[in-house]
């Protein structure tokens, strides 16, 4: 179902305010915070009316969805694509073809064959490295403790352009349970810059429910999807 742009322009002006606040609070600047649009699961009518209400960056996790939302027309020439789920690698051509940035590589394998989708298509493709913080085994991301030697990895592979990390925490009712987690991204990002001479300007973390917390704790990128269409149907 479709959501009307002046719906989706009041709920950003809402989520632009929080951000405002949350920055004040941390001494940050808000236009220093990417809001990206987890536009996933939603038509493309909602997002050409987010579109409409000046939101510029969009993310999805469905290749075959995405492809028939672009089928549908939506070629905004300002508009940036994130890919923002788990990448298979057996799509990593579609994947590059269709988005201009993939904000969740968790494995050399995967980092190679995105860059040689990247070389076939002209690109050279800004990624993030997806952290896996918590030890839940269901969820998709690198380990701590394998994280450097992936950053690593990214370095020849010339057609991609390293800028920073993400995470998702176990969710909680109380945002201050994803803090430790936003932290420790933080610190490992500050880690890999000292390590390995990267400059890294970008932590993607915090969701509608938690991004305060996240922005007082770096977050540059921020993932907001029911703050601003409201809850998903059921699938």
């Amino acid at each position: 179902m479709a959501i009307e742009s002046s719906s989706i322009a009041a709920n950003l002006e809402r989520v632009g305010n929080r951000v405002a606040r949350a920055a004040e609070c941390a001494g940050r600047r808000a236009e220093d915070i990417t809001i990206v649009a987890v536009s996933k699961t939603f038509p493309a009518e909602t997002i050409r009316a987010a579109h409409q209400a000046g939101l510029r960056h969009f993310g999805e996790n469905r290749i075959q969805e995405f492809e028939a939302k672009q089928a549908a027309q939506l070629g905004f020439a300002d508009a940036i694509w994130h890919f923002i789920g788990h990448l298979q690698s057996n799509k990593a051509h579609r994947a590059v073809h269709l988005f201009d940035c993939i904000d969740s590589i968790d494995s050399v394998g995967l980092a190679q064959k995105v860059d040689a989708a990247a070389a076939a298509e002209g690109k050279r493709l800004p990624v993030l490295l997806e952290a896996r913080l918590s030890g839940e085994e269901t969820k998709s991301g690198v380990r701590e403790d394998e994280l450097p030697a992936l950053a690593e990895a990214i370095g020849p592979l010339v057609h991609l352009e390293l800028h920073g990390l993400m995470t998702i925490p176990p969710y909680s009712e109380d945002p201050e349970g994803a803090r430790p987690y936003f932290r420790k991204l933080r610190e490992l990002r500050d880690h890999l810059r000292s390590a390995l001479g990267l400059t890294l300007p970008v932590l993607s973390m915090g969701m509608s429910h938690d991004f305060e917390v996240a922005i007082e704790e770096g977050a540059t990128q921020i993932r907001i999807g029911t703050a601003l269409f409201g809850e998903r149907a059921k699938r």
